[in-house]
């Protein structure tokens, strides 16, 4: 049995299908479907030089990459590479061919410091680091049962906010935009990002197959959204929390905790069974939201890092 590594064809189901559910078995608190796998393949930013490969077996999808520049980052050269095999087909050299296809084409982009996360595991982690990778910061992966009956009481909205959903701003879209631009700036990474172009976001962040946007809550003050809470579902039972931020202006008033627990109970109502989120290990403000809204850590990761010379 012979183990190849492709590129993902999106125009083939066979391919988004099995991509997605790798990624499903390898790395279940992320939600993706083939619609989503098929999306970030035709909608992520032409600078972004996106490369989604595929390990193939016997015609089985058996391990997938996400390979790609930094484009948005202030700070060029960086390449991103996250490569996942299915539990149960690993061992067969899936993750070394796709890590040797994603590092040279990487390379010839341009990329000079290579970034990947790891999953916090002994294999995971020796693997990454006979590859010439160390490890950087870490992260944790975060599940809530919605079925259980102890999600708290959402919190008193505060004088002055109104609570509505992205579907509110349907027609105009670009005031959640520059609050996704403005609560990105302080989010904790190894990479810094910067949001400029709306019509890009647009396409590849408002247009997203996963975003629900009447499940997606923001916090308004004069009518414009200070804070909110980004959701992401799969057309089943399990939702995810793609982003939750507040510009810095409304930081130390609860908004955070607030539009999350809307969203939270707004979910539960419409039939989620399952939540997901994650977050920066020092990002200790949404540890304790999350804390308190009663997620547990189910899984952790690590950033690892490799300097091309």
């Amino acid at each position: 049995m012979t183990v190849i590594v492709r590129d993902l064809r999106p125009d083939v189901p066979a391919d988004t299908e099995g991509f997605a559910r790798v990624r499903h078995l390898a790395l279940p608190y992320i939600l993706f479907t083939s619609d989503s796998v098929r999306h970030n393949a035709a909608h992520m930013p032409p600078e972004a030089r996106y490369r989604p490969l595929v390990a193939e077996e016997d015609g089985e999808v058996i391990g997938t990459a996400q390979v790609h520049l930094a484009h948005d980052s202030t700070e060029p050269g960086q390449g991103l590479l996250n490569i996942y095999v299915r539990p149960d087909r690993t061992g067969r050299g899936a993750g070394g061919l796709l890590l040797r296809a994603a590092e040279e084409y990487l390379a010839a982009q341009g990329a000079t410091r290579l970034l990947s996360w790891v999953l916090d595991e002994p294999a995971n982690r020796a693997f990454a680091e006979r590859h010439g990778y160390h490890g950087s910061r870490s992260a944790h992966f975060l599940r809530l049962d919605l079925a259980d009956a102890g999600l708290p009481a959402v919190p008193a909205t505060p004088p002055g906010v109104e609570l509505r959903t992205a579907a509110d701003f349907a027609d105009d879209p670009r005031p959640l935009f520059e609050l996704d631009a403005e609560t990105m700036l302080d989010e904790p990474g190894d990479v810094d990002f910067e949001y400029t172009d709306y019509e890009a976001w647009i396409e590849q962040y408002w247009k997203h197959p996963l975003l629900n946007r009447e499940l997606t809550v923001a916090a308004c003050v004069d009518g414009r959204p200070v804070a909110f809470s980004v959701a992401y579902t799969d057309g089943g039972t399990r939702y995810s929390t793609a982003m939750t931020g507040t510009v810095r202006a409304q930081r130390g008033r609860g908004l955070a905790k607030l539009v999350k627990a809307h969203s939270l109970h707004r979910a539960r109502a419409a039939g989620f069974r399952e939540a997901f989120t994650g977050n920066d290990s020092g990002n200790g403000p949404m540890l304790a939201v999350n804390k308190w809204l009663g997620y547990g850590i189910c899984a952790a990761e690590v950033r690892y890092v490799r300097e091309l010379g």
